[in-house]
């Protein structure tokens, strides 16, 4: 998919698009991010029927399909891990924020969202098969969401982009708390997926600012110096 206007497009930059476009905008990233929640749905409900006849708080069938750490088996798991969850209650939790943050991420740009995530679920994924513990298995979109928001909080200092940062500012203010689970805490949680997924998410942003800080960089050296 292409990006309006560029890889340098981006929320919050004055464009001289009409209102249609614009609630275009708005209603391609409201479907794309509630058509992926969806899918998530679908998923882990595949996974109870498959897993009907395992004893209550056992892992489910498409879970052993999970990122495990150092494993060469494990390495799909990369692919596969933000698709699933340990159950129902692990993925209303993600549900809101992935929603919330998203569709803010997706609003900027269908194709410029899909990079960002891109780089988010791979960075995220090959630092929890690095780091995890050893015989664990780490499913759940929390490194998405971790990505999405460290995301949406940097990518505006990067791009000198007064609605960005606003943006950010704001995401920061509701969702900022979360960062705290980057550390070791539950052993049952993937901090390290957390950990990398925020990781991810800063990478994403300094990677698809490079157009503003080349233009940036541009006028710097164009601009007449002053003389006396």
């Amino acid at each position: 998919m292409s990006v309006s206007g560029g890889v340098g497009a981006s929320f919050g930059n004055a464009s001289p698009g009409t209102g249609a476009s614009r609630g275009g905008s708005w209603v391609r990233a409201a479907v794309a991010i509630l058509g992926f929640v969806g899918a998530l749905y679908v998923i882990e409900g595949v996974d109870m029927v498959l897993s009907h006849d395992r004893p209550p708080g056992a892992p489910g069938e498409l879970d052993a399909a999970g990122i495990e750490p150092r494993e060469v088996a494990g390495l799909d798991g990369i692919l596969w891990a933000p698709l699933l969850h340990g159950g129902w209650e692990h993925l209303f939790a993600n549900t809101l924020p992935l929603l919330v943050l998203g569709f803010l991420v997706l609003l900027s740009g269908l194709g410029r969202g899909i990079a960002a995530t891109a780089i988010i679920w791979v960075i995220a994924g090959v630092g929890t098969w690095l780091t995890g513990s050893a015989g664990s298995v780490h499913v759940g979109a929390s490194s998405i969401v971790f990505g999405w928001l460290t995301y949406l909080i940097c990518r505006g200092w990067f791009a000198r982009n007064v609605g960005q940062i606003v943006v950010g500012l704001v995401i920061l203010v509701f969702y900022g708390s979360m960062l705290w689970g980057v550390l070791p805490s539950d052993p049952r949680i993937s901090w390290q997926g957390h950990l990398f997924g925020a990781v991810g998410g800063v990478l994403a942003g300094w990677v698809l600012s490079s157009d503003e800080r080349r233009r940036r960089r541009g006028a710097s050296v164009g601009r007449a110096v002053p003389t006396r």
